[in-house]
């Protein structure tokens, strides 16, 4: 047993062993001048407790304080602040009701496209002093004063504002990584709050007081399980954003010191301590315009049934555009919406990237085409553009919708016997969206759609056969490799020289690819195998336009008319072929 050790007092002598002593100094029970004997050391004579080298490093003077001096009674006037600027925000965006989730994209909410794409970090701090309803945020409000008031009381002033805004801010990029949803609300620092809590309660359980050991730590975890558990089993909670705040205060707890035990300040002390709050906040406001070269980033989304490669942000996924039959969207219903749609449309008369765009103005801004929130388009501009290196075609108009004006960029790329389509749309007051729509049209890059990958396949394992050769041949001539395609439809008319389709086909390879005389050659043999058939008739005709015999050209289209008199389309090009040749007279 350890010798007992003597500690003198007003009442007397009293023996102790070596842990009670070791727990009075560390209690700052044992005053420096206190007379003590320790046999060991100081034999039979008493000598002042400050003599002592074990009391010398037992003795913790700020600690003795902190155990007589803590306190949570003082009143917590940061968190009223806080507490007054959330209601304050409150009432002057939602006007004192339900905050629709249009306003919350337009105040600042949490919105993941918005600080993915366009590098509105700043969201991540706005969006915890926004509030759905009166009661999401007098609940916040009402535990935030409890809790946050406790925090207060125990960390410095600028220590605890650093872990506020900390935890609200890790709140808001954890629910950017972990969840698509928009979110609002201050429940993140509540959880932040209790999470410094939490950390204070343990790392200090043996210097509190009783009844302070249990507020912080016997308290503070049945409270946050049952707030977790209220969370993960109800509809419309940002579970991720709470778990996100909690371990942020947590980390926070562990790492910052009370107030009590906090080094003598200095000079700078103040300044110092704010500057990690100011430097987190600027870092917020700076690091769009800083990063905003490198956002966003992108996808290559491959459309393998028509060629193309298209770079879409990571952020978007598929959806439905009120342009277009499907597209790709930043997720947004509302306000903030982008989308981007691609399509191929077939043109057997000829890719024409001014046609396309004519008929794109005429069937798609129509009111009856338009989503019901459209009430008004602007005159569409058209000019010319680049779109992967190749000439475009480009139409630009404004809709105005109930909620937001939303920008329209359609591109027109003429492809063999097709014109690629691209349109984006974009929120006006968002007009970082154009500039992206631009660069994913400049990035975009074509590719050997699929039915051409098939049609090559096909004729490898089946040379010489003239169905195989044939498909292959037209797919060439619809990605705009005519002579190619010549060459392939040559071999295939050879295999099957009475097959008047494969010459029709034969015939346009070779006008596309400037051989005028080949492809007379192969509409006439056409004709020859198929004279009353209008598709022969018609390859004729654009060989004789060709050459510029516009009245025979006139003449064998009025022959293809007669033969299908309810194809609309040759009935067009008829008047407009009839109309030419009256001009000339």
């Amino acid at each position: 047993m350890a010798a007992p050790i003597t500690l003198r007092t007003d009442a007397g002598d009293e023996l102790l062993d070596l842990p009670d002593f070791e727990a009075r100094v560390r209690r700052g029970e044992v005053s420096p001048q206190s007379l003590v004997k320790l046999p060991a050391v100081t034999g039979d004579t008493f000598v002042p407790a400050c003599e002592l080298a074990l009391w010398q490093s037992l003795n913790e003077p700020r600690r003795a304080r902190f155990r007589r001096a803590f306190t949570i009674a003082q009143f917590p006037w940061l968190t009223s602040a806080f507490i007054v600027l959330n209601v304050a925000v409150y009432l002057s965006t939602s006007r004192g009701g339900l905050l629709e989730l249009d306003d919350m994209v337009r105040f600042g909410a949490k919105v993941g496209p918005l600080v993915a794409d366009l590098g509105e970090f700043w969201r991540l701090l706005t969006a915890n002093a926004l509030h759905r309803d009166a009661v999401h945020v007098g609940v916040n409000m009402f535990v935030l004063f409890n809790v946050g008031g406790m925090l207060e009381n125990t960390y410095r002033a600028l220590d605890y504002l650093f872990l506020v805004v900390f935890t609200g801010v890790a709140t808001m990029a954890t629910s950017l990584v972990l969840n698509d949803a928009i979110t609002v609300g201050a429940s993140g620092i509540v959880f932040g709050c209790l999470g410094g809590l939490l950390a204070f309660g343990l790392k200090y359980r043996l210097e509190l007081p009783s009844l302070y050991r249990r507020i912080f730590s016997e308290a503070a975890i049945p409270t946050v399980l049952g707030l977790l558990f209220i969370g993960f089993t109800s509809a419309g909670v940002d579970n991720w954003a709470h778990l996100g705040g909690l371990f942020a205060g947590i980390l926070m707890g562990a790492l910052l010191k009370p107030r009590l035990l906090a080094e003598p300040r200095h000079r700078w002390d103040t300044t110092v301590r704010a500057l990690p709050t100011m430097a987190l906040v600027g870092a917020l406001w700076a690091a769009g315009p800083l990063f905003e070269s490198s956002l966003p980033r992108f996808h290559l989304d491959h459309d393998d049934p028509f060629g193309l490669a298209v770079p879409v942000p990571l952020s978007w996924g598929r959806g439905q555009g009120p342009l277009v039959a499907s597209a790709w969207t930043n997720g947004l219903s509302g306000l903030g919406r982008a989308t981007f749609a691609a399509e191929s449309r077939q043109m057997p008369e000829g890719a024409d990237a001014d046609v396309a765009a004519e008929r794109f103005i005429e069937e798609r801004f129509r009111p009856d085409a338009l989503s019901s929130d459209v009430h008004a388009v602007s005159r569409p501009q058209v000019d010319t553009a680049k779109v992967a290196d190749r000439d475009a075609v480009r139409v630009r108009a404004t809709l105005s919708e109930t909620s937001q004006e939303t920008r329209v960029a359609a591109y027109f790329v003429p492809r063999g016997t097709a014109v690629y389509q691209l349109v984006f749309t974009w929120p006006a007051d968002w007009p970082r969206y154009g500039k992206i729509a631009e660069q994913m049209a400049h990035l975009a890059r074509f590719e050997e759609p699929e039915r051409l990958r098939i049609a090559r396949a096909e004729a490898l394992l089946f040379p010489g056969s003239a169905p195989s050769l044939a498909r292959l041949g037209h797919a060439l001539l619809e990605v705009g490799e005519p002579s190619a395609a010549a060459q392939a439809l040559q071999l295939a008319a050879k295999g099957e020289p009475s097959n008047a389709r494969y010459r029709v086909l034969l015939s346009r390879a070779r006008l596309d690819s400037g051989d005028v005389e080949g492809a007379c050659e192969a509409a006439q043999a056409a004709v020859a195998f198929e004279p009353l058939d209008a598709v022969t008739l018609e390859a004729d005709a654009r060989c004789e336009l060709a050459k510029g015999n516009l009245r025979r050209a006139l003449a064998r289209l009025s022959e293809a008319r007669a033969a299908a008199p309810a194809d609309e389309r040759l009935r067009a090009a008829e008047s407009k072929l009839r109309a030419a040749v009256s001009d000339i007279k």
